[in-house]
């Protein structure tokens, strides 16, 4: 009979069938051997006969029923072989058996991403990561879970350390991390790690793709061109010559090659059956190349793919009685503001300037002008004002149904919070005011004015039109605009009731506000620019004349619009929506009353 050693000698030896025949030499002699059993399933596996190593790991199950080993072994070959609800419950009955092990917990949560139960593999993620939270393995996917729930700042505290990890051993789990980075706006970060594995393996095809796709992101063109000119096209794998071609088109919008971009993203088609982002891309082509009906039936792909997906991770947005925009807001009105005590807070100079606006109104561009000024320091688009929201909810959920509650100290250190994040994503330099832009900042109001009540704000206004035609063009991150976005009267509807509150808390507070009609910029850039550095309070407006310089300089910018930005100020996005004004004939009625308020014409001479 051989022995347990000779066997393993054999697999080691890269021997499986051998190995397989000893341990089946082996069984026949002590059929409940588990050392042989085990044997027998890995030389299975190693010579892909992944249904006979499920029944070798099935046997050893039976063999040892308590075993977690066992059972995670047997769920993950059920996993491979697509034998989903197998393979969940195997898992279970591993986690139950070794609740303190982390492995099973992780595998389990992988298996349930894939099942697209993102909340439930968010908490079985975040467990293994309580379980041992010193274990890349465990923070880099549950990061990935909280962003597939959009909890997206979970996400960023679990990945803070990625850089004492280094060098991770396993490519796959360095490529993940390199996607979450990305994700989350540390695109240097993201192709640090790209480049390592590309340095380290230049055959790595799909490190080379991703790292051609942030080099776009940070508008180094010609870094992208080159990467994707190293790649072999001759017996390139379908889903590698998908991807290629999705970067080579995005490439050639870049270049403003439409045509191109036009056929080589309908010769390669989305590279999965929810590949939403194939069909926002192919609707900035058709929109391009003139081609409204198009545009818009790719869109409409593109938002019932992308909704399919949200409902998954974000379903109360999609409820029959949920709100157009539904974020979690407040609403003061003028009796409860006068309950408010008069508290010490900073001056406008030692207040951050906030730049609001519905999205795709223009403060993008905005905020590259004020952080090309030297007095003035802008960070990517946070949502700190929802975090500080979060930590007063988990106090008190009836603060933020009365803000007359937060007394000296509370605001106080409301301020340190913010502070301290937004130290957390820009090195600050304490002689430059900071730039906080947001555009739903405008809905949380009433916690700026609590907090900052002497800042400045400089609202973006752009034909409504025009903003919600931009806005469902976009692919957006956020489940909140995703969800808004899903048809353009949804959209119009949330502009809307933006706008109302906004307004409403604008004539209850009495703010310092700057309105900034991006027609009015576009048209008369010099003026314009003069009109901001007077509400800023700056002598000196040339700076901010000079931000495309600077946003090329920046490299990364985490909006929609970093295309545009890198480039002087233009007409191209005044009026564009009269291309599309057949379907707006529903949305109209909808935003007239915006369209009244802020003097908006829906006649082509506007």
């Amino acid at each position: 009979m051989p022995s347990i050693q000779t066997i393993i000698a054999a697999l080691q030896g890269g021997r499986p069938a051998e190995a397989e025949r000893l341990c089946r030499e082996r069984l026949a002699a002590q059929p409940h051997d588990q050392d042989a059993l085990f044997s027998l399933a890995m030389s299975q596996q190693f010579q892909g006969k992944l249904e006979e190593a499920a029944e070798s790991h099935r046997r050893l199950t039976e063999l040892v029923p308590e075993s977690s080993v066992h059972w995670g072994n047997y769920a993950t070959i059920l996993h491979a072989l697509g034998r989903l609800d197998e393979a969940q419950a195997a898992y279970a009955t591993a986690v139950r058996l070794d609740p303190r092990n982390p492995d099973p917990r992780i595998n389990f949560g992988l298996l349930l991403i894939q099942r697209q139960d993102y909340r439930a593999a968010r908490e079985m993620l975040l467990d293994a990561f309580e379980i041992d939270q010193n274990l890349p393995l465990a923070r880099i996917h549950a990061a990935r879970a909280c962003c597939h729930c959009q909890d997206f700042h979970g996400a960023e505290d679990l990945l803070k350390p990625w850089r004492n990890w280094l060098p991770l051993r396993d490519d796959a789990l360095q490529m993940e991390l390199s996607r979450l980075l990305l994700l989350l706006a540390d695109a240097e970060g993201a192709r640090g790690l790209l480049e390592d594995i590309v340095r380290r393996n230049p055959a790595h095809l799909e490190a080379k793709v991703q790292l051609a796709k942030v080099d776009e992101r940070l508008n180094r063109l010609a870094e992208a061109e080159a990467l994707l000119g190293s790649i072999a096209q001759d017996g390139l794998p379908e889903q590698a010559r998908r991807e290629v071609a999705h970067v080579r088109a995005i490439l050639a919008m870049r270049k403003g090659d439409a045509a191109t971009a036009r056929s080589l993203l309908e010769q390669s088609g989305p590279m999965h059956d929810m590949d939403f982002g194939h069909y926002y891309e192919l609707a900035k082509v058709y929109d391009k190349l003139g081609d409204t009906e198009q545009a818009l039936r790719a869109l409409r792909s593109a938002h019932a793919l992308q909704v399919e997906e949200l409902k998954l991770s974000s379903p109360r947005k999609f409820e029959p009685d949920a709100l157009p925009l539904p974020a979690a807001t407040l609403h003061v009105s003028a009796e409860d503001y006068r309950r408010w005590p008069e508290l010490i807070a900073p001056d406008s100079r030692h207040s951050p300037v906030f730049i609001v606006g519905f999205p795709r109104s223009g403060t993008t561009l905005l905020e590259q002008m004020l952080d090309a000024h030297p007095a003035l320091q802008s960070m990517d688009e946070n949502p700190f004002f929802d975090r500080l929201a979060g930590t007063l909810r988990r106090h008190d959920e009836r603060i933020l149904d009365d803000l007359s509650v937060l007394r000296q100290l509370d605001c106080d250190e409301l301020r340190k919070r913010y502070l301290i994040m937004a130290c957390e994503k820009v090195p600050r330099r304490w002689d430059a005011q900071l730039v906080d832009k947001n555009p739903f900042n405008m809905l949380w109001l009433p916690m700026i004015y609590r907090l900052f009540p002497k800042a400045k704000f400089i609202v973006a206004l752009r034909h409504p039109c025009d903003v919600v035609l931009s806005c469902y063009m976009q692919n957006f991150r956020s489940s909140i605009l995703g969800a808004a976005s899903e048809t353009l009267e949804r959209l119009a509807a949330a502009y809307v009731q933006a706008m109302r509150g906004w307004l409403h808390h604008v004539d209850v507070f009495k703010p310092q506000v700057l309105l900034s009609r991006y027609e009015d910029l576009v048209a008369d850039f010099p003026r314009q620019t003069r009109r901001i550095a007077d509400f800023l309070e700056l002598e000196d407006a040339s700076p901010m004349m000079k931000f495309d310089q600077r946003a090329r300089e920046k490299g990364y910018i985490a909006t929609p619009s970093y295309t545009q930005v890198i480039e002087p100020v233009n007409t191209k996005g005044v009026n564009r929506w009269l291309r599309y004004r057949r379907e707006f004939e529903p949305v109209l009625p909808i935003l007239e009353p915006m369209l009244e308020h802020w003097g908006y014409s829906t006649a082509a001479s506007n």
